[in-house]
């Protein structure tokens, strides 16, 4: 039997859990057996459970149906555990280095005693992680075995799972079970203080615990109703005080434990907005049954609330309220006056009135790179959708300048004018590749999808906050505002689903489909190609690469980290480059050459993938659209740790790794060249990293994305081929 067991209840964690995993899973300490347990949420985080239960043998997944509760998670990893000692951890934390090693270490000294506290730091959501209150309290406590009747400044330590290692004899001697609702957990941490005849401290932090950002309560973020939480809290303690009463040797401990719960249910008062009167006689049934014979409120105005809290006075703490409230109304009232008067006139009347009209849910509205005209996924999905929902008439946002880029016979507006703020009001569904502008007001019933518009290797939106050069003084701030419009998240690989759920916290459901601007490289005809390679200039025999180099945040300018001319020299007149800067710069300045062909106006990097032989880039993300193709790779990278330092990455792309690197790799133009030359460009060696890195992010190129989110979205069908709903 393992020494320990680290149980790991998840729900919606997609995006952390895997640094939590992997904190676990590399401690020096390795006598561990990890238990993660996850409740069907259609994040996936169960899927991640599979993944490292499959290569580590220390690691099993216990998957349950939807709607177990926080409770139903704890119970169930505890009942398969099979350790001396059970540890939890949420999905969103991560254990301290060594941790484990310090527990045990502990526990060896302190003789195995039932129960051990040990510290931890606190991170907040965008914040730094800092130490705790409970992590100085603890070393104020003695070194030797303790008792909580001893000792009740124990109770001060934070009342939850993940800062103890609670002895599994003295969990299923004691049935210690994880109670419903909000407050199980606390109860449970206090219920393993009562119970244990030894208490030992460990004032190291072992756990950082991390903030999570709040988020709307739907269908998928929320835990399974219950009842009011101040209602709950009564229920709660009077389960913990029949656990005391029902054990004799705790009789010592129902003191402390009463008298926190009536300090707890007081507090609790102010924040039930209705039937306060059954709280009020709930919380003094709770006194009468539990309240110990040598208890005293406290004398004079401070003791006035508690006692009547505890007699049942309702109708007297409704007359102290009210007065309270009018007093407190009297001194607010000037400040409310004057914020009154100093409010200034809003403005967009029109599209205030358009929104105060009925949604039409026969109107999507569609948008692409800043209004740039149709193209990327929101285009594909377009299409898509007047063949498979012809009801849904979509209407493209399109700037004044780029409307030359709309197709004929494809309705469009224009921002500012009267019908885009109509449109805006009315349209049920909205396609975007990039956010919409803040003036947006989503209404209720509105449909937002984030297409997204790649694949990341370059760290992206929260994850750029360490990474400031990188961010362009973004503001993080608007940014969780206009992520929190989102319904869905369009997502090309699992890779990908984690990563946005870690950097764009929100209710959106994730949509693993793939892209649907890559279904075209999987059911373009051979025709197709020769008639894209024709018109771009490619000489039948040609052999055509692509060169797309990705946008550098810290440059203003296109820079070819490659030496164009020498490198179509060394290549000769069999090969054409075709040359692609990111849309970010004006073009790329070529020098004037025969071999080299400017793309960089081209409407459709698609048709630039199929057209191409070959691909040569550096960190852009169009490698993992090209990847679909399953033609070679080469990643040109001379300045890949100026990047990674600067902008940040996600993985290390030039590792050689199976998964990580999609082909050969140079650092120099001759370097380059001489790939091409000896055939390594395509070498059984590149191709076995191509096959590997096309598993990881291509897992979906069946050309179906597009049809995958249309049948999701528009017509509400799950998609029976990904299933990834």
């Amino acid at each position: 039997m393992p020494r320990f067991s680290v149980i790991v209840p998840v729900r919606r964690a997609r995006g952390q859990l895997r640094e939590c995993l992997e904190s676990v899973l590399g401690q020096s300490f390795t006598d561990i057996e990890v238990i993660g347990v996850d409740d069907g949420a259609p994040d996936g985080s169960g899927l991640l459970f599979d993944e490292f239960a499959a290569r580590d043998c220390r690691v099993q997944a216990i998957h349950l149906p939807p709607g177990a509760g926080a409770d139903g998670r704890r119970n169930a990893g505890t009942e398969r555990a099979l350790g001396d000692y059970l540890l939890f951890l949420e999905g969103h934390s991560v254990q301290l280095p060594d941790a484990l090693e310090a527990v045990a270490d502990r526990l060896d000294a302190a003789g195995d005693p039932e129960l051990l506290l040990f510290g931890h730091h606190w991170r907040p959501f965008r914040g730094r992680s800092r130490p705790t209150r409970s992590l100085e309290l603890l070393g104020a406590l003695p070194a030797g075995r303790l008792t909580l009747a001893e000792h009740p400044l124990l109770l001060d330590i934070a009342p939850v799972s993940w800062n103890r290692a609670v002895r599994r004899s003295l969990h299923e001697g004691e049935k210690l079970t994880f109670g419903p609702g909000r407050h199980g957990e606390r109860m449970y941490a206090f219920q393993t203080l009562a119970a244990a005849d030894s208490v030992a401290v460990l004032p190291v932090p072992c756990v950082e615990h991390r903030g999570r950002r709040p988020l709307p309560a739907t269908a998928d973020t929320a835990e399974p109703a219950g009842g009011s939480a101040p209602h709950e809290l009564v229920d709660a303690y009077t389960g913990l005080l029949e656990f005391v009463r029902d054990r004799p040797r705790l009789l010592p401990v129902q003191p402390l434990l009463f008298e926190r719960a009536a300090r707890e249910l007081l507090s609790g008062y102010p924040s039930v907005p209705r039937r306060r009167r059954r709280y009020v006689r709930s919380v003094a049934a709770f006194h009468r049954a539990h309240r110990p014979e040598e208890h005293r409120f406290p004398e004079g105005a401070q003791g006035l609330r508690p006692r009547l809290m505890g007699s049942g006075r309702y109708a007297v703490l409704g007359a102290l309220d009210m007065a309270l409230a009018l007093r407190r109304s009297l001194r607010a009232a000037p400040g409310a006056v004057r914020a009154r008067a100093g409010r200034p006139l809003s403005g967009g009347y029109y599209y205030w009135w358009q929104r105060r009209l009925p949604l039409d849910d026969g109107l999507a509205v569609y948008a692409a790179y800043g209004n740039r005209g149709p193209s990327c996924n929101p285009e594909a999905i377009f299409h898509r959708a007047q063949e498979l929902a012809p009801r849904v008439h979509g209407v493209w946002v399109v700037s004044r300048g780029r409307l030359d880029s709309v197709p004929e016979g494809v309705d469009h507006v224009v921002p500012g004018t009267r019908r885009y703020w109509q449109v805006l009001a009315r349209a049920t569904y909205f396609f975007n590749n990039v956010d919409f502008p803040d003036h947006l007001v989503k209404r209720p019933g509105q449909v937002h999808v984030m297409t997204h518009h790649g694949t990341p290797l370059k760290i992206m939106g929260l994850d750029q906050q360490s990474h400031p050069a990188g961010a362009g003084g973004m503001s993080f701030d608007r940014l969780l505002r206009r992520v929190d419009r989102w319904d869905w998240s369009v997502s090309a690989n699992p890779h990908s689903t984690e990563v946005w759920a870690r950097v764009y916290p929100n209710a959106a459901r994730s949509l693993e489909a793939g892209y649907p601007r890559n279904d075209v490289l999987a059911t373009a005809t051979a025709d197709r190609i020769a008639a894209i390679r024709r018109a771009l200039g490619v000489r039948p025999g040609q052999r055509a690469i692509l060169y797309a180099p990705t946008h550098r945040d810290y440059e203003t300018a296109f820079s070819s980290r490659l030496d164009l001319v020498r490198f179509c020299e060394a290549l000769g007149p069999e090969s054409v480059v075709l040359v692609r800067a990111h849309p970010s710069y004006e073009g790329a300045g070529l020098p004037d050459h025969p071999a080299l062909i400017d793309v960089c106006d081209h409407p459709r990097i698609e048709e630039l993938c199929l057209a191409a032989d070959a691909l040569v880039t550096d960190y852009s993300s169009v490698m993992f659209d090209y990847a679909h193709l399953d033609r070679p790779i080469v990643v040109h990278a001379p300045d890949w740790e100026t990047y990674r330092t600067v902008r940040g990455v996600c993985f290390d792309l030039l590792s050689g790794a199976p998964g990580d690197t999609p082909g050969a790799i140079s650092t120099t133009t001759d370097g380059l060249a001489g790939i091409f030359l000896d055939g390594s460009w395509r070498s059984p060696e590149n191709e076995a990293l191509r096959a590997a890195f096309r598993a990881r992010f291509c897992p979906y190129g069946d050309g179906r994305a597009a049809e995958r989110v249309v049948r999701q979205v528009l017509l509400g069908e799950a998609d029976p081929v990904a299933g990834r709903a």
